[in-house]
């Protein structure tokens, strides 16, 4: 069993900036990738980012790819997503992912 549980989403200005956290907790997460997706209505969920835990491997849809960043605390078993240069289209429910397990998923609302 795996629990993730996701903060720090918000409103903000296009152009600014938003840090949300995915603690995780349960079975050895540490030997899986941790990912972000986010969805909005009527859309499919989409692939954000993700992280191996191992060996700290990143890798970043296109379309986020250098304005985020996916970082973790070991000690804290929590990862980051960094958000910066949010624009409009950033809009989503943002969830936190591991293998099978997802977490309850935090909005994101960019105004412009």
């Amino acid at each position: 069993q795996v629990q993730l549980v996701e903060s720090g989403g918000g409103l903000v200005q296009a152009g600014g900036s938003l840090r949300l956290s995915c603690a995780a907790s349960g079975r050895t997460v540490s030997r899986y990738a941790l990912n972000w997706f986010r969805q909005t209505p009527g859309k499919e969920r989409e692939f954000v980012a993700a992280l191996w835990w191992s060996d700290g491997t990143t890798y970043y849809a296109d379309c986020v790819k250098g304005r985020f960043t996916i970082s973790r605390d070991n000690a804290k078993n929590t990862v980051y997503l960094q958000m910066n240069s949010l624009k409009p289209e950033d809009t989503a429910v943002y969830y936190c992912n591991s293998t099978d397990y997802w977490g309850q998923g935090t909005q994101v609302t960019v105004s412009s």
